[in-house]
């Protein structure tokens, strides 16, 4: 397809992927197979598309863009093996994709300005996914595989990790895109974890406590999360209230959520 006619537009935060090499590795990494039921975000002008839909039967877009969705259903090889949703992927409800006994497979160039809260909203479904592929701002990609201990993990970091196994796939330069971003890119592999009903915690706690620790991220654990807990409480738990908050791990995370949940459950509830 001709990508000169379509100028990229910031309000959606375009920058079109054009080089074969990334392309490449990209799709490989995704391993379309006939049969499975395959999403993408934000298709675009079609680089990532056109490569998975040679690979498979049928494949499911969902672009915002409607000139671009337009684009997409006039396409002269593919036209007859996409299913196009042409709305935003952030109110979308992946859930009305799934079919019994089949997982979905999610990948997608996500726009950078909506990536974090675009992978909140996907996080919710991860039951429903067997695996995701987003190509991100590399930032982005290093504080959601970033280790405890070290500068880049943080609220992102611990959430991701809670729902999934994240791992970098490829690094991208901004030549690779046109327009060319001011920051340098990089792939991501996301498997959803498969969590007992004993392991899970309010997903809203969680947040909170991140949201606290990370706010003021210099400080002990004994001051950002004083609002939450006293010292003799984080200590309680096993945790040293001296320790500053990128020093936990995710199940540290985890296990202060859930005695928050624990504490809220035992309040005596006033009667109605």
């Amino acid at each position: 397809m001709n990508q000169v006619e379509h100028k990229a537009r910031k309000r959606f935060g375009q920058n079109f992927l054009h080089d074969p090499v990334v392309i490449e590795r990209i799709v490989k990494a995704i391993r379309p197979k006939v049969g499975e039921t395959l999403i993408e975000i934000g298709p675009g002008l079609g680089a990532i598309t056109e490569p998975v839909a040679e690979l498979t039967d049928r494949l499911t877009v969902i672009e915002l863009d409607r000139d671009l969705a337009a684009r997409l259903e006039q396409h002269p090889t593919l036209a007859d093996k996409l299913h196009i949703i042409q709305t935003d992927a952030m109110k979308f409800d992946f859930a009305t994709l799934a079919k019994p006994g089949q997982k979905l497979k999610i990948f997608g160039n996500l726009p950078y300005n909506i990536s974090t809260p675009l992978l909140f909203h996907l996080f919710r479904y991860c039951p429903l996914i067997e695996n995701m592929h987003f190509m991100l701002q590399k930032e982005v990609v290093q504080r959601m595989t970033a280790a405890p201990g070290s500068k880049a993990f943080g609220r992102l970091s611990v959430m991701t990790q809670y729902y999934c196994d994240a791992l970098p796939v490829v690094e991208v330069g901004p030549g690779a895109f046109k327009p060319a971003p001011k920051v340098d890119s990089a792939v991501v592999r996301l498997l959803p974890k498969v969590r007992a009903e004993a392991d899970q915690v309010p997903v809203q706690l969680l947040n909170q406590v991140c949201l606290e620790a990370f706010n003021q991220r210099r400080k002990t654990l004994r001051n950002c999360l004083s609002n939450l807990a006293s010292a003799e409480q984080i200590a309680a738990l096993g945790l040293d209230p001296s320790q500053r908050p990128e020093q936990l791990s995710v199940d540290d995370f985890i296990g202060i959520a859930r005695w928050l949940a624990s504490q809220q459950d035992n309040q005596p509830h006033e009667p109605s």
